[in-house]
């Protein structure tokens, strides 16, 4: 059997959930052909429990020893949303080792973490996009002038960031200082976007050397203002329609413009890509999440249950595409 290093966690807002993930990730692998382990990512900590013992992990080998005895791993697959999971940090360092991983390479992360380095790679590909204004920390441009370029509402975000931490929709100028200095909390650079009005569509995919898999899409009705963080987390906040009451050809676009977006950044792996469709049918991109959440609310878990596949199924390809590939 394989030994298995699922790191969970991570430095962010973000570290409760991919908790949850990494728990929910960690009941769906085969246990038939996988020995699992799972691994707290915190700061330079990376600890494995068990019966209320601790045991870290020698990063020199990417090895753990439990008991006396030293476990050696062939994969890792990574369930950590935002630092360092995300932005590249854990998969320079996996690449370094030689350790196969389940996600985007190095590269890749650091620009699907960026969401204006995702625009920039994404621009050519003919995926619709929001325009926006770079914000960083030395920057100040007057709210009147922001609003007279992009309008009114707009959304404030984090430029490097995930879960909506640090999001804000805007509806006055007066409003856009608070707003700025609240994405600035989670990133050293903001983003202002003009508010694209229409329906949310989140689409889940997974790339292998034999298949594109192109998940049924989710529609996401927020009860609040939008998507964010305790509309994302908190039950009964949203409902998630799956599979979307949409027309066969916004489907059919809304897919062709996920892979474009996920080829064009060289994702790799299970990955989910977010739009706004106007009500004339046409798809504008929010962002592209390499590590979409996996706990039992989840959407992209949801997809893969109404594509008729199951999680082991899924967690069983992209760990055997890989070291197939090796």
């Amino acid at each position: 059997m394989r030994n298995i290093a699922l790191l969970a966690g991570g430095n962010s807002s973000e570290r409760e959930i991919a908790l949850q993930s990494a728990a929910q990730v960690a009941e769906a692998f085969d246990k038939e052909m996988y020995n699992v382990w799972l691994i707290d990512v915190h700061g330079r900590s990376f600890t494995y429990r068990n019966e209320g013992k601790e045991y870290q992990m020698d990063l020199n080998d990417f090895s753990l020893t439990v008991e006396g005895q030293k476990i050696e791993f062939e994969y890792a697959y990574i369930m950590i949303h935002g630092t360092p999971g995300e932005d590249g940090h854990i998969q320079g360092y996996l690449e370094m080792m030689g350790i196969p991983f389940s996600s985007c390479d190095m590269v890749s992360s650091v620009i699907t973490f960026d969401k204006v380095t995702t625009k920039r790679a994404v621009a050519d590909t003919g995926v619709s996009l929001a325009k926006g204004l770079l914000l960083r920390e030395d920057d100040w441009i007057a709210p009147d002038a922001i609003v007279a370029e992009l309008g009114l509402p707009l959304f404030v975000k984090p430029n490097a960031s995930g879960s909506s931490c640090g999001v804000t929709k805007v509806k006055s100028a007066e409003e856009l200082p608070e707003a700025i200095f609240k994405a600035f909390d989670e990133s050293s650079e903001v983003l202002v976007e003009e508010f694209i009005a229409g329906r949310e569509m989140a689409c889940g995919v997974l790339v292998t050397s034999e298949k594109e898999y192109l998940f049924p899409i989710t529609e996401v009705v927020a009860k609040n203002e939008f998507f964010d963080y305790e509309a994302k987390y908190t039950a009964g906040m949203s409902d998630e329609i799956t599979p979307a009451e949409i027309a066969p050809e916004i489907a059919e676009k809304l897919h062709e413009m996920t892979l474009a977006a996920y080829k064009a950044c060289r994702c790799k792996g299970l990955a989910r890509v977010d739009f706004i469709v106007t009500p004339e049918g046409e798809p504008y991109m929010i962002e592209i999440n390499t590590i979409p959440g996996m706990s039992g609310g989840s959407i992209v878990p949801k997809q893969i249950k109404a594509a008729g596949m199951t999680m082991t199924e899924v967690l069983t390809l992209i760990i055997e595409d890989e070291l197939c590939n090796q």
